[in-house]
């Protein structure tokens, strides 16, 4: 089989292009040569089947930052047929030299001049066929937002794939030995093919940065934007959510309840109050967790959040961070994991240590569905998003005290370089791409553990037999007693403390085995929670939840990313103690007022 390696600098468009030319048929692998997971797939190219793969943004090939190396040792190991460099036209200038380097190691090569339509309204203009001369390569203009000069594209990659031979990985390597003179080469390409205006035109990025970038007023309009996130979040998703419940109830009454009806006692109780009270009660809240990542993947690609990056680099200096740790903070929100491994952009170690000591604070989806859950039993609709905005910047602070108490042992003087992005308005089609990965994430994540996970709280509730479902005498009651000490304090009782345990494994399980404990789903277990536990509890139960240890694949990837043994230990017993203490400050003083 054929493969074809799609390269370009960040912000290019390059994603976006993958998803319209593979579909939803991207896979996560593992590539010899290489210690991380890349994007690939595999299409239909003419009569020829053909994997795709998805390279990390890269600035330069002879770069040397994690994710550089990781494309020049894919290249040094992986014979490629054809790679495909994906230029934005916009800034021609400042990219042209990487389509350079790969024409000076020999790699087949077909150039996409990404993001045609900005490029027209700047008034940039290539001439194409003498960039192909000049370049000894084809080239292709195209949008891979709108489509438009996809088909041309297309059919290049077709026609070049069809004739194209591998490449030798020991010949690239001898190649990557060499850096000469890219430069020169660069200037000359760009006086020959292409003008660009002395001054770019006023556009409506530059007036909308006057208003977002402001010193005084960016700041709060961006937090402005992330809460008006949150409310569309509930008022969109509490009847999407509600829905769901009651097909699930549905289905219990009417369909499961019946057939299981004869099996004994044990197993119908493990089934049913175990299992589908534990998937189902999760599975109410997939509708939320969509419109999130939807509405995240509409302020990503919108080019917002570097905006953010920007505005928040002053502030996170002072604590040893830069814009990128902020970036990356943001992208926790779907997932620890991928944040973490973004890190590799950093040259500097000790500022990825750092950055990866504060990512695991940011409220990621799976906590999400927990606090969702908990705001919607508890707290009136008019109050819950502001209850989950509060939490929002509670992860924010608990990011904030740790980089300022370890700043010092993680010290940093790398320079912050950041490029904005015009504003684009993405595409229907981007947003459900983008939002349907993220949740296929989430989904294959909660597959794995939720099952697992409430088939053991179901165990640990009712053995022994003789004992009382989820009373003191089974063997969670029993946990819960020995955890008393710690978590009373908290005003957290012996079912959250079950549930906590299990949350250390994947958060994803939390809701599932409080469905299992109380032995109820959906709306009937809000409203047993709501009897047993207050507002102040609740919230400190949350804030718990949301600051202490990190799941097991987030502590798996930073021993993986740190390789330091110490910094893992650190990553899982810093946290879970911040966590006791904001709790236990909240909880006490909640009391001491009257609460």
């Amino acid at each position: 089989m054929k493969r074809i390696a799609l390269l370009g600098m960040p912000n290019t468009g390059k994603s976006t292009f993958f998803n319209r030319l593979t579909g939803a048929s991207a896979r996560v692998g593992n590539w010899p040569g290489i210690t991380v997971d890349l994007m690939s797939a595999k299409v239909l190219l003419g009569d020829a089947m053909v994997e795709v793969i998805d390279l990390p943004g890269v600035y330069d090939i002879h770069g040397f930052s994690d994710d550089e190396l990781v494309v020049r040792h894919f290249l040094e190991n992986n014979p490629v047929d054809l790679v495909l460099v994906i230029l934005n036209t916009t800034q021609i200038e400042r990219q042209l030299a990487i389509a350079l380097q790969l024409k000076q190691l020999g790699l087949p090569a077909l150039l996409l001049l990404n993001m045609a339509d900005e490029a027209k309204k700047f008034g940039v203009t290539v001439d194409l066929a003498k960039m192909e001369q000049a370049m000894e390569m084809p080239v292709v203009l195209l949008s891979a937002k709108y489509g438009s000069g996809y088909e041309q594209a297309y059919q290049a990659i077709t026609s070049a794939i069809r004739t194209a031979t591998p490449t030798d990985p020991a010949q690239v390597r001898e190649h990557l030995q060499l850096d000469d003179q890219i430069e020169a080469s660069m200037e000359s390409v760009l006086r020959s093919a292409v003008q660009v205006p002395t001054q770019l035109p006023d556009n409506l990025t530059n007036r909308l940065d006057t208003v977002l970038l402001h010193p005084w007023l960016g700041l709060p309009l961006f937090f402005g934007v992330m809460y008006a996130l949150f409310q569309a979040i509930f008022i969109l998703g509490k009847p999407l959510q509600d829905g769901v419940a009651w097909l699930l109830g549905l289905f219990r009454g009417g369909v499961l309840e019946p057939l299981l009806l004869n099996l004994p006692a044990p197993l119908h109780g493990l089934l049913l109050d175990g299992i589908f009270n534990g998937v189902g009660t999760v599975a109410a809240f997939v509708p939320v967790i969509i419109l999130f990542f939807l509405f995240m993947a509409l302020v990503e690609d919108s080019g917002y959040l570097s905006r953010a990056a920007f505005l928040m680099d002053a502030l996170m200096a002072k604590m040893g961070l830069d814009g990128r740790s902020f970036v990356m903070m943001l992208m926790g929100f779907g997932c620890n994991v991928p944040a973490l491994m973004g890190t590799r952009v950093m040259r500097s170690r000790s500022l990825r240590l750092l950055t990866m000591l504060v990512i695991p604070f940011s409220l990621c989806s799976a906590r999400l569905q927990v606090f969702v859950f908990i705001a919607t039993a508890l707290f009136a609709p008019q109050t819950a998003p502001l209850v989950l905005f509060s939490l929002y910047l509670f992860s924010f602070a608990a990011a904030i005290i740790t980089a300022l108490l370890f700043r010092k042992q993680y010290r940093s003087n790398e320079p912050f370089i950041l490029e904005l992005p015009p504003y684009r308005l993405p595409t229907w089609r981007q947003i459900v791409l983008r939002g349907w990965h993220e949740v296929r994430h989430f989904l294959g994540r909660a597959s794995k553990f939720i099952i697992s996970g409430v088939v053991l709280v179901w165990i640990l509730t009712h053995f022994p037999l003789d004992a009382t479902p989820a009373g003191s005498d089974t063997w969670a009651g029993m946990i819960g007693h020995a955890l008393s000490p710690v978590l009373d304090p908290l005003g957290i009782n012996q079912q959250l403390a079950i549930a906590l345990i299990f949350g250390f494994v994947a958060k994803e399980i939390v809701i599932g085995s409080l469905a299992v404990i109380y032995g109820l789903e959906g709306t009937a277990l809000m409203s047993a929670m709501a009897q047993q536990v207050d507002w102040v509890q609740a919230y400190s139960f949350m804030l718990f939840t949301l600051i202490y240890t990190p799941c097991l694949s987030t502590l798996a990837t930073i021993r993986s990313e740190s390789h330091s043994r110490a910094y893992t230990a650190l990553a899982l017993v810093w946290p879970l103690g911040l966590a006791w203490l904001l709790s236990f400050a909240f909880y006490q003083a909640a009391r001491a007022l009257g609460y």
